[in-house]
């Protein structure tokens, strides 16, 4: 039986596949049905019992995560920080908390996944055993820009990263538990050809020591948000589990709402339909529009004429005009998005923070 655990997020990265959203604001920080991604991750921690987070930030959007996070009150967590001055690999990141964590079992999670799962009976199984480390599988239909795990019959045999040619489809997902002999192994591994410390090295050491490194197959959904369409895949996953709730807005008489549809504070909907799964933000105003389904729209936001569908919309945005029909878009902060008196036009986008945009 191992003592209390700690958490470990990873909140840096410079949120590539992501851009030109993440140019202005962390990866971490998009939200999934109005929420953070980041703040699923604080949650599953807190969940599982894990109160005392250290949460590795970047030199560029450490301070927006901290201000976001905050000391984790609101989570029912304690939150420090550490800065990740360059990127190297996510061993070296686990290596800069070795000072917050001490000699503390902990578990890391990136801040960009998200499971729908769960990961209480995981981390509980793990604080029962001898283990020195314990990893998450999923099973994926192309491991090849993954960690892939090996087996020998049942026991973990190899970890592979990113195999062109790989024999499993059992890719290493991003939560992953230690002892503090997971500092060790990252001291003694060397950069990979990209000049990182790769998890997968680090594993495979504890593995070669001798060290024992169970691995577990989560069986609900596992996702990657780092990419566009997987950042609207979990958006659909969360809208759909939630419950209908109007409460906090107005709707007039010339509206409906269909389906499961969650109005936040003082949103306001007027002549309009909005079909659920969908949510609205604070204060968002929908005018002489269509929304939904799957479709969450953020905070301080005015949608006006027009049709979005399948879409997250980020805080401050403003959308009017006859000439959109936004389908299966990632639209940013303060984005302006204007359109002519044409019948509407079905559009595809991924605008960033401040973009402006004129359809004739």
């Amino acid at each position: 039986m191992k003592g209390p655990l700690k958490g470990v997020v990873l909140s840096g990265g410079k949120g590539n596949r992501l851009r030109p959203l993440t140019y202005t604001g962390a990866k971490q920080l998009v939200p999934i049905a109005n929420k953070p991604i980041l703040f699923y991750a604080i949650e599953e921690l807190v969940e599982a019992g894990i109160r005392d987070i250290t949460i590795v930030v970047s030199t560029e959007t450490g301070d927006q995560v901290e201000l976001a996070t905050g000391d984790g009150d609101r989570f029912g967590a304690k939150i420090a920080y550490v800065r990740q001055e360059q990127p190297g690999g996510i061993a070296q990141a686990i290596g800069l908390a070795h000072e917050a964590v001490g000699d503390a079992p902990f578990v890391t999670f990136l801040g960009d996944n998200f499971v729908t799962d769960g990961i209480v009976d995981h981390v509980r199984a793990f604080s029962q055993s001898a283990d020195d480390a314990a990893i998450l599988l999923k099973q994926v239909p192309d491991v090849r820009e993954l960690g892939v795990a090996e087996f020998d019959g049942e026991r973990l045999a190899r970890l592979i990263e990113k195999p062109q040619g790989p024999s499993s489809n059992l890719a290493v997902i991003g939560i992953y538990m230690f002892t503090s002999r997971v500092f060790e192994a990252i001291a003694a591994i060397e950069p990979s050809a990209r000049g990182e410390l790769e998890i997968t090295d680090t594993l495979q050491w504890l593995i070669d020591q001798g060290c024992g490194v169970a691995a577990d197959i989560i069986r609900g959904e596992w996702i990657d948000t780092g990419k566009h369409d997987d950042l609207l895949a979990a958006n659909r996953l969360v809208l759909a589990t939630l419950a209908h709730d109007p409460s906090g807005g107005s709707v007039d008489a010339s509206s409906e709402l269909h389906g499961c549809v969650v109005l936040e504070a003082g949103a306001v909907v007027v002549n309009s339909i909005i079909t659920g799964p969908a949510i609205i933000g604070e204060r968002t105003r929908i005018e002489d529009a269509t929304i939904g389904p799957y479709t969450s729209i953020d905070h301080d936001c005015c949608v006006i004429g027009s049709e979005i569908s399948g879409s997250v919309v980020l805080e401050g945005s403003r959308i009017e005009g006859r000439g959109f029909r936004i389908e299966s878009s990632l639209i940013g902060r303060s984005v302006e998005l204007h359109g002519g008196d044409r019948e509407p036009r079905g559009y595809q986008v991924v605008l960033g923070d401040f973009s402006k945009m004129r359809v004739p």
